[in-house]
């Protein structure tokens, strides 16, 4: 990289600034509204009870608005033994009329019972008719007829609403499975079945409905310990801030005690070898090689060998050479490294707003996902209802064709396949609109891609030129400016709108590739074509690494453009030079940051974690009292620890930025000035003293 022309008046985050990749800005802006287009469009078409209410075979939900089922919100199936054969896993639709009722059926009764006896029986009659086709009531006519028809079920079961629909009321007595107290009843047509044909059809229910009682449990549970989990939350925000407050007077001592740990616990672990593999000399047996023995499934077998102790010595023996060489020849950079994460730290001191600014970027990301959600459920939903033909008989040629079930009745179908039938089968559409349904859904995936991957980069600029303007502040604090968080914010929104569109389109882009090739790899998962899941396989893989690649690059573009306000092609190029420039002291201070926040966010997680399940087990003997009766301890529990893990993310993230941030700062630092009183440093003290008093060249790493 070549050194760049400088400015002599350079002082931090420049004030005078222009916009930055306009054509990105206009793009991004057209692209928002006619996403906002595409919502309104779907919103206008789509329907999403069509997705929460189940459909009858008419193509009409339950619980429609102005149709006869306004007030049947359940659905009811005539046959409920077919849903047990294979085509409903093909089809995901039963090969049955289905219906909508009001409520499900509470009793046993047979069609043919009913029909024989509804003279005397009248009252009978009236309540099976409810589960028959609407408008039927025509008792005379045959039973093969009506069967044949389907104008009514041949037999209804005591049942639950389940889900919208009537399932079978199971129960267990003496461990024997009963529907009403029965274990056997009659189909209908002429036969006796055990109920457990039943469990079949509605395979799973009881599974759901065990889910169901456990998920009933742990809403409970949550509803009585939420403000115990909000307590468990502010105490990690409180240690997560801790943790950075104490960071500028712990960072190098924690990590000097861990890499210590490290080197002592290597070297007890070659001694701990060396002594196994003296005190093994002389047994019989330990001298052979692992070569004579071969391959062991007993594990022990091989620790009674002296070779195998050597080898894990040598092996040993070099790890520890590594770190110790590593840490001989790294330690200048190392000690940058620490200087800097304590130079972050004061920084946040300073400018204490930045560590909730994650609050936004969390707000942001949550409208995105949220409107991304509900259009994609108002385009999913948007179709017409489509018709095919439902055989009983999986050989029938005409199954699964488009049919419409006005006519259907006179087609060719009923007499090649007796007992098809026309019934709804999912939701789509013949029209242009339609059609492009998959497209659309695709662009409302990749506008929210965009749309999450700006809001990301917006966080990131922002804190970068709140951060950047503490470096450059000759004295510090005194030189920061007024609202440096608030006045970063306003500078990236206002100018550089266009160049975080544009760093964001490209992670879109890349994003969206990965997120075809999941969709492709899930779908060739049924093939054996070994060459193309090899290819697939690759593909993911170097778009993972481009990805990653990608994210690291817009980050320090981000960082140049808060500092210099460049566009987003020239601020990349110069980040990526400066840090090839500075390699090494990059590779130091990333891993040296990793961990200590890694450490950070384990101490958070897991400090609180340890009080809360002391709290939730009820073991703090002041706090016994207090403790709610839960069903499930470990689910107030686990919330604790993850959220308390998001929350130390959430604001170690903003101290990552900020490390970042210096660090760039602190390599143009070293660049453009030479400690001299016409080209002083920006740096601070500490800083300044590990570089020594000596004059550093720019081209020194």
């Amino acid at each position: 990289g070549e050194p760049r022309k400088f400015d002599p008046k350079f002082r931090g985050p420049i004030h005078n600034r222009h916009c930055t990749d306009i054509i990105c800005c206009v793009i991004f802006i057209v692209v928002i509204l006619g996403y906002i287009a595409l919502g309104v469009v779907a919103w206008v078409h789509g329907d999403p009870r069509k997705v929460i209410y189940p459909t009858d075979s008419y193509g009409q939900f339950c619980g429609q608005k102005d149709t006869l089922n306004e007030n049947k919100t359940i659905l009811f199936y005539f046959n409920i033994l077919k849903c047990a054969s294979p085509v409903v896993l093909i089809n995901l639709q039963c090969p049955t009329t289905q219906l909508c009722v009001s409520k499900c059926p509470d009793r046993f009764a047979t069609y043919i019972d009913v029909q024989a006896s509804y003279r005397y029986r009248p009252d009978q009659w009236n309540y099976f008719r409810q589960f028959c086709k609407p408008g039927f009531n025509n008792p005379r006519k045959s039973v093969a007829q009506v069967l044949r028809d389907e104008d009514c079920p041949s037999m209804i079961i005591p049942s639950r609403p389940f889900l919208k629909r009537c399932f079978p009321d199971f129960s267990t007595k003496n461990g024997v499975l009963t529907v009403a107290n029965q274990t056997t009843f009659k189909d209908g047509r002429g036969k006796t079945r055990n109920v457990t044909d039943l469990r079949e059809a509605a395979n799973g229910i009881n599974n759901v409905l065990d889910a169901r009682s456990v998920g009933m449990k742990i809403f409970e549970d949550y509803a009585i310990s939420w403000y115990w989990i909000l307590i468990g939350l502010f105490i990690a925000m409180m240690l997560s801030l801790l943790f950075l407050v104490l960071l500028r007077f712990t960072a190098g001592v924690l990590f000097w005690i861990f890499i210590f740990g490290v080197i002592g616990i290597i070297g007890y672990g070659i001694w701990h070898c060396y002594w196994e593999y003296d005190h093994l000399k002389g047994i019989p047996g330990s001298d052979l090689t692992v070569y004579d023995i071969g391959f062991q499934t007993d594990f022990k077998v091989y620790l009674q060998l002296r070779q195998t102790w050597l080898a894990f010595m040598i092996v040993l023996c070099g790890v520890e050479v590594i770190i110790i060489l590593m840490l001989i020849f790294l330690r200048n950079r190392i000690r940058i490294a620490i200087a800097l994460l304590k130079e972050g730290s004061r920084a946040i001191g300073y400018i204490m707003s930045t560590l909730f600014y994650p609050i936004v970027t969390f707000l942001l990301i949550a409208v995105c996902i949220s409107y991304w959600a509900v259009t994609a459920v108002f385009l999913a939903t948007s179709g017409e209802p489509v018709y095919k033909v439902m055989a009983n008989q999986t050989l029938c040629k005409y199954a699964n064709l488009t049919c419409d079930p006005e006519t259907f009745n006179t087609t060719n179908v009923t007499k090649v396949c007796p007992g098809a039938q026309c019934t709804f089968a999912f939701y789509g559409g013949e029209s242009l609109y339609h059609k492009y349904i998959f497209i659309f859904q695709l662009a409302n995936a990749f506008v929210f891609l965009w749309l999450v991957n700006f809001a990301i980069a917006l966080g990131q600029c922002t804190l970068a030129g709140a951060f950047a303007s503490y470096y450059w502040a000759y004295r510090k604090p005194a030189d920061i400016p007024l609202w440096p968080l608030f006045s970063s914010f306003g500078r990236a929104i206002r100018y550089h709108t266009g160049s975080l569109a544009f760093g964001a389109l490209i992670l879109a882009i890349v994003q969206l590739i990965r997120v075809i090739l999941e969709y492709l790899d899930h779908k060739l998962k049924g093939t054996q074509n070994s060459f193309t899941r090899f290819l697939l396989c690759c593909l993911k893989c170097c778009f993972w690494c481009l990805e990653k690649f990608l994210k690291f690059i817009n980050r320090n573009a981000y960082i140049m453009i808060a500092i210099y306000g460049k566009n987003f092609c020239t601020s990349a190029k110069e980040a990526f030079f400066l840090l090839m420039r500075n390699v090494v002291r990059v590779a130091v201070l990333d891993k040296v940051t990793d961990f200590l926040l890694f450490l950070g966010k384990i101490l958070v997680a897991g400090g609180v974690g340890v009080l809360a399940f002391f709290f939730f087990t009820q073991r703090i003997p002041v706090f016994a009292q207090e403790v709610p009766m839960l069903n499930y301890y470990w689910v107030p529990l686990l919330t604790v620890i993850i959220g308390s893990y998001l929350v130390a993310h959430g604001f170690f993230s903003v101290y990552a930025m900020c490390v970042d941030t210096l660090f760039l700062c602190f390599c143009e630092d070293l660049e453009r000035n030479d400690g001299s009183t016409a080209k002083p440093y920006f740096m601070s003290a500490s800083l300044h003293r590990i570089l020594g008093k000596k004059k550093l060249s720019p081209k020194k790493a």
